[in-house]
């Protein structure tokens, strides 16, 4: 039950994000949709596929389909409110990309791969919804550009394997793990913190 809330609030806030950037290149009703399922969706469908679980997630569970389209409803009618949000986008996106990476990681402990593989698939399942929602979009995916963002999920995913070679409850090492991802995030963007060019003006 623990592990499905969590996915429900990734979902959720993914197809938040989708929303967001969807109504800012002006779609219609039918492109929002797409676009916010393709965020929420896109990179658990993808580690699915690559595990061999098929029928992938959303498919064997309709409440995704039904939350997603939930979730975009309601930031339709409500887009004006989350847009005094300056970086609304930025907050739903960094929510996202901490609890999909966690989900990935069990998804790849429950197919007994090694912890390199899992965090791989963390940060899989937390970043290509939205490079597909970019590229849809006709924007550079933000995994792409010098801004931190897989970074944080592999440092996340190696903190909690760090934290279960403890003996400490695995929920707790689990929340700690999205926690710090969402946090090293905020600080990154904060404190300007960016992986380093290799080109040169």
């Amino acid at each position: 039950m623990f592990y499905l809330v969590i996915d429900i609030l990734g979902t959720v806030a993914f197809a938040i994000s989708g929303v967001l950037v969807a109504m800012e290149k002006k779609l219609d009703v039918f492109g929002v949709f797409i676009i916010a399922f393709v965020t929420a969706v896109g990179g658990g469908t993808l580690r699915d596929l690559l595990i061999g679980n098929t029928p992938v997630g959303w498919m064997k569970a309709p409440i995704y389909i039904f939350t997603i389209l939930i979730t975009v409803i309601v930031a339709i009618l409500f887009v004006h409110q989350l847009k005094h949000f300056r970086k609304s986008l930025f907050l739903f996106d960094t929510i996202g990309i901490g609890l999909y990476t966690m989900i990935g990681i069990e998804k790849g402990l429950l197919a007994e791969l090694t912890p390199i593989i899992c965090i791989a698939l963390g940060t899989m399942t937390a970043s290509f919804g939205g490079v597909i929602r970019d590229i849809l979009c006709n924007e550079i995916p933000v995994i792409f550009r010098k801004e931190i963002y897989a970074t944080v999920c592999i440092l996340g995913g190696i903190i909690y394997f760090v934290l279960i070679q403890f003996p400490i409850d695995g929920t707790i090492a689990y929340i700690a793990g999205i926690l710090s991802i969402i946090a090293m995030r905020l600080l990154a963007v904060k404190f300007k913190i960016s992986l380093p060019n290799i080109y040169r003006s």
